[in-house]
């Protein structure tokens, strides 16, 4: 299904993007295990959220509300995330984007995804050093 190759420039193209990689993810060996037992079986919360928020970083569209540092952060909590999950999404994130978007919108995508990951692994390390966060 993955065949197209323009930009991301709209919400359908978000929610293309974020559909399709979250699909990947549940199925994925190393990370899936993590988001199925976090979110479950019902997905209808975490998808929308997702939308809004790569919609806010990708098109500067205002709407989303949440806190991703203190989110994951939680998920440690429940199941202990290591540089290999971090690893995973993105290579995962990267490979749902190249394989269906080309332009400078699709390479924003997976180097704002980097910058995240990195930000996102190190508050979470602070975290359970019990340093301060937030």
């Amino acid at each position: 299904m993955e065949t197209r190759k323009e930009d991301i420039s709209n919400r359908e193209d978000i929610e293309l993007l974020v559909d399709t990689f979250y699909e990947k993810v549940k199925r994925d060996d190393i990370i899936g295990h993590i988001f199925n037992t976090v979110i479950g079986q019902d997905w209808s919360h975490h998808l929308p959220v997702m939308y809004q928020f790569w919609e806010m970083v990708l098109l500067g569209k205002e709407g989303y509300a949440g806190n991703p540092v203190r989110k994951h952060v939680e998920v440690d909590r429940k199941s202990r995330l290591e540089e290999e999950h971090y690893d995973r999404w993105l290579l995962l994130w990267n490979a749902t984007v190249d394989g269906l978007f080309a332009g400078a919108k699709a390479e924003e995508a997976k180097k704002r995804a980097a910058i995240m990951m990195q930000l996102i692994s190190m508050k979470v390390q602070a975290a359970r050093e019990n340093k301060s966060i937030l």
